[in-house]
């Protein structure tokens, strides 16, 4: 188990270095997608509650995600074209609802 700690603990940027944003959401489920593509594609990054007032202001919180000044350009073309993706998967699956249409009555 320690292991896994100390491997998580690797990945992540020295808060000593210059860190940018790259990302925030108020969903957490977003940030955490968008870090498992960062993660995937190599770039270390921190993920981090953009508000310590969330509780004493309900919905004013959300999630940030902060990578290194050099990877910044790289990962925000990462995020960038995953969000391009789904637009293209969903105009492909419109051309299959053909497909699966029930045949017309025959008489």
């Amino acid at each position: 188990m320690a292991e896994l700690t100390n491997a998580a603990e690797e990945r992540r940027p020295n808060p000593d270095e210059k860190l940018v944003k790259v990302f925030d959401s108020e969903q957490e489920s977003e940030a955490m997608v968008v870090k498992g593509l960062l993660d995937s594609e190599g770039i270390e990054n921190d993920l981090a509650s953009a508000s310590l007032l969330q509780d004493a202001f309900p919905g004013m919180g959300g999630m940030i995600i902060l990578v290194r000044e050099e990877d910044a350009e790289k990962a925000r073309e990462l995020i960038a074209e995953s969000r391009k993706q789904p637009a293209a998967v969903d105009a492909a699956d419109e051309g299959d609802d053909d497909a699966t249409e029930e045949p017309p009555a025959q008489s």
